[in-house]
């Protein structure tokens, strides 16, 4: 009998109330707003990234799961300035979805243009031939 890793059931608990938490509406108070539209052959993600550049921005896709990672950090050179008051020292955003539908990740393509991220995501096709396959009984 093969074993189970225990942290399986606690993984799949907090994936189905993080799709719980995007339905409800609540999912937009989160650091990083995103939209999501559909097309016949593709999704389309495109998300609010201001103040980051483009190097800073990780993008990951596996099966229906598009994860959005940002991090930036204070200039390291030193400017002689003395700070009254420093709140942008360093900030990171992570952001993962749940798409709607399978996707070829090897085909998807992103762009960053004035601190809004859009991400394309062809949509997996089925083959004809692997919709089924006839066995024959003997």
């Amino acid at each position: 009998m093969a074993r189970q890793n225990p942290f399986d059931e606690i993984e799949q608990f907090f994936k189905r109330m993080g799709r719980e938490f995007e339905e409800s509406g609540l999912a937009s108070l989160r650091d990083i707003a995103v939209d999501v539209s559909e097309t016949d052959d593709e999704l389309v993600v495109v998300a609010d990234l201001p103040g980051y550049e483009k190097d800073d921005i990780e993008i990951s896709a596996s099966g229906r799961e598009l994860t959005v990672e940002a991090e930036r950090s204070a200039d390291e050179e030193e400017t002689g300035d003395r700070y009254v008051r420093r709140e942008r020292s360093r900030s990171s955003v992570r952001r993962s979805i749940t798409l709607p539908v399978e996707v070829v990740e090897e085909e998807a393509s992103a762009t960053y243009n004035n601190g809004v991220l859009t991400v394309t995501l062809p949509k997996e096709t089925a083959d004809e031939d692997d919709e089924s396959t006839n066995i024959d009984v003997v």
